[in-house]
């Protein structure tokens, strides 16, 4: 069959079974437009077939022919039920704040789609093709931050469902718009909700899903900007790498231990500190000595957050559901992701104790007794403040991250008249995990000033390979510190333009290809 939005170059072909994280991506950060695989539709189509089936027979069924939450022994009259859905979409509505960024939107959107695609909600074909042509027409509704408390993303999902159904508003290009008018310009049309729609429209967590799959993308970027910028400290320090011998850490091999070790190993090849005899001490303080510990914890929390994060992108996430093979609807607790909210929570520990370690090996560097530095790393010495000031900052961060990492899934239940009487959390705790991210990598940039400042003081006869090209990017950006002068600027900018560009991250992955 014809799709109704061809598959064009860099499309993600959405089929309810292969989203990855690398592909909400695509879609939110790139915009690459979706597609439905041929098989989609169909399959909709028979779960259609079975939802107009219970209607014509008035069999009872959560959200389909009964209320909703507390309300669910309540029978709703068959001439309702369009209208319910309506009525369903404007309820829930209720979000606050601000706007969501378009590309967390967009991610939701991705995520929806694709747990459409994969069949069970019995939504209408039509609210599916709908949905993918507002992410190709690139109509964002705008969905406010807070409402979300992880038993389905419902007074934040209900805001994409007005759009859909004309009401609302939405951006594109730039422009704010009513939902009808964004549609129109988009060439698209509203659609008309039949029984069961509105609740799906609501329904899942795809917010969590979608900017938890953001998130997921973007830690596995920083870890290995963290790998990078610790070899660059290794490089300042002149630090002993014994610790990362393979046959040492065989000894007892904690989780994702070996392959941060391999990483570093591999991002310092090229230099002199492969060998560790040529390391200025016998044990460095823990900060060095054990970074592949803490970074293998990092490592391991993110293959956690990725196994819970898979079944939320590919999975059918309604209640109820329906088994289009059986002819059957059945209840479903598909909407509840405990596992899924402590992965974010395991996540955000992970990332403090990564954010801990990269503030102290920083203040190592200023320690002459520790890095046989001068004092703060001023060629000048006492009389110059160099690079202490800038410690603070870091432990700012470091204090903002560690508050940002209190976990959210075992915040007090609040449930419809005791219905609904356990939630998770799981959008809070993806949210979250972007603004870590974004203060882990203004750390990791304070760090690499420093470090950068300590290799140009330490002057080894050749770097590792992953430091040389942190060290030339930041150099093309940043002179070397002499006197004193602001370096909140020079944060901002390594943060932004070095450890954010896309070809240092392309240069730095391409030297862990084959780390074990």
């Amino acid at each position: 069959m014809t799709r109704p939005y061809p598959a064009g170059p860099g499309a993600v072909i959405v089929d309810g079974r292969t989203l990855s994280c690398e592909d909400v991506a695509a879609v939110a950060l790139h915009g690459a437009r979706v597609a439905l695989a041929d098989e989609v539709l169909p399959r909709l189509a028979r779960d259609r077939a079975v939802v107009d089936d219970v209607v014509d027979r008035q069999v009872p069924t959560y959200g389909l022919t009964t209320g909703l939450g507390s309300r669910s022994s309540y029978a709703l009259p068959r001439a309702e039920l369009a209208r319910f859905s309506v009525r369903t979409v404007r309820g829930r509505a209720n979000a606050v704040g601000d706007p969501l960024p378009a590309p967390v939107v967009r991610a939701a959107l991705a995520a929806r789609v694709n747990g459409l695609a994969g069949g069970g909600s019995g939504v209408r074909p039509e609210i599916l093709s709908l949905l993918v042509g507002m992410l190709n027409a690139r109509v964002h509704p705008l969905v406010p931050e807070v409402g979300s408390i992880g038993a389905s993303d419902l007074c934040q999902m209900a805001h994409v469902g007005l759009v859909v159904i004309g009401e609302g508003r939405a951006e594109l290009h730039g422009e704010v718009l009513d939902g009808a008018a964004a549609l129109r310009r988009a060439g698209l049309a509203p659609a008309e909700p039949g029984p069961k729609d509105g609740h799906v429209l609501c329904s899942a967590s795809p917010l969590a899903a979608g900017q938890g799959g953001l998130a997921l993308h973007e830690a596995a970027a920083v870890l290995t900007l963290t790998q990078a910028v610790t070899a660059l400290t290794f490089e300042g320090f002149r630090a002993n790498t014994g610790p990362l011998d393979a046959r040492v850490l065989g000894l007892r091999p904690a989780p994702g231990q070996s392959r941060a070790a391999a990483e570093l190993l591999a991002f310092l090849d090229g230099g002199e500190l492969t060998d560790p005899r040529r390391a200025r001490r016998v044990q460095d303080p823990v900060s060095l000595r054990c970074a592949a510990q803490v970074h293998g914890a990092l490592h391991a929390a993110l293959d956690f957050a990725h196994a819970a994060l898979e079944p939320e992108l590919n999975g059918s996430g309604d209640n109820p559901v329906v088994l289009a093979g059986t002819g059957e609807i059945l209840s479903s607790g598909n909407f509840h992701t405990p596992a899924l909210a402590l992965a974010f929570d395991t996540l955000a520990l992970a990332l403090t104790q990564t954010a801990a370690l990269s503030a102290e090996r920083m203040r190592r560097l200023l320690d002459p007794a520790l890095s046989g530095l001068p004092a703060n790393l001023s060629p000048y010495g006492p009389e110059r403040s160099g690079f202490a000031p800038l410690a603070k900052t870091a432990q700012a961060l470091v204090a903002e991250i560690r508050m940002l990492s209190a976990p959210v899934c075992t915040d007090p239940r609040h449930g419809a008249d005791g219905v609904e009487d356990d939630s998770t959390n799981a959008a809070l705790g993806a949210r979250r995990l972007s603004t870590m991210l974004v203060r882990l990598r203004q750390l990791l940039a304070v760090e690499a000033l420093a470090a950068t400042q300590a290799v140009d003081l330490a002057a080894p006869a050749a770097l590792g390979r992953a430091p040389g090209v942190l060290r030339h990017a930041i150099r093309e950006l940043v002179p070397r510190l002499d006197d004193d002068r602001p370096c909140g600027p020079d944060v901002d900018r390594v943060s932004r333009d070095v450890l954010g560009s896309d070809e240092v991250r392309g240069a730095l992955r391409a030297l862990t290809e084959g780390a074990a």
